[in-house]
């Protein structure tokens, strides 16, 4: 397959794709993604049920929504959204990654479309879908500009971005790279490259100026002492943000 490889960054992808058979050990380089996924699927939920005007009881609340989940991996929150009654889309450059999603897919026996490809291919294809979600994604990419300019041409006029990355702070050096990756040991040593990780005002003037607009970023905030994750107002270390494009 002929890819638009404008923000695809090789290196980044060799380095997912080294570990992609261990996207479903819940216990594994991925566990903190694991382990974070039940807090960014109820603010998806609450996001787009009020967004939407959809029932909050109805067991199916996407059923009438086309999902973009970029850069999918093992599809651990593709799998969610589907069996929320999305009609998901993932799409990833590691043909790795997209092998593991569509075989975990099957055995859950879930009607997911998994792409091996590119944001910037889907735009080449005319794509167009209700919502993204662009989960830590942006701080792996080579030109987070042209990207977030791509994810605007996907979405449907009045449609829904969801992006989560991490802030480029002090405390997200010691936090996300010594103590996640060298003290915790939760990530590989070299998952992260601090210099790319985004503040939130540079992400916001990316955003805005591919014109997205009601732009609006949370914190992430682990507990250690509970061992969980929650949305808060503290943007320093991890963050996530719901967007839209403007109605006709």
């Amino acid at each position: 397959m002929e890819m638009n490889n404008n923000t695809i960054d090789e290196n980044e992808i060799s380095n997912f794709s080294s570990i992609a058979d261990k996207w479903w050990d819940p216990y594994g380089p991925f566990k903190p993604l694991h382990n974070l996924n039940p807090a960014r699927i109820l603010y998806i939920k609450n996001k787009l049920t009020s967004y939407y005007n959809i029932d909050t009881k109805d067991p199916k609340p996407f059923k009438n929504l086309r999902i973009l989940d970029i850069g999918c991996g093992g599809g651990i929150l593709s799998e969610p959204m589907a069996r929320l009654g999305g009609k998901v889309v993932g799409v990833d450059p590691s043909e790795k990654n997209i092998k593991i999603a569509k075989t975990h897919s099957n055995q859950s026996k879930l009607k997911i479309d998994y792409i091996n490809s590119s944001a910037e291919q889907l735009v080449e294809w005319g794509e167009k879908f209700d919502v993204i979600l662009n989960m830590e994604v942006v701080e792996h990419v080579s030109n987070i500009e042209t990207f977030i300019s791509s994810c605007y041409s996907l979405i449907k006029p009045g449609g829904i971005m969801f992006i989560a990355t991490l802030n480029r702070t002090i405390k997200s050096y010691f936090f996300a790279i010594i103590g996640a990756e060298y003290i915790l040991r939760w990530l590989p040593k070299g998952t992260h490259d601090w210099n790319k990780f985004v503040k939130p005002s540079e992400l916001r003037n990316y955003c805005s100026n591919s014109g997205f607009i009601n732009i609006d970023f949370r914190g992430i905030t682990y507990n250690p002492i509970k061992d969980n994750w929650s949305i808060t107002s503290d943007l320093s270390v991890n963050y996530i943000g719901n967007l839209n494009k403007r109605k006709l």
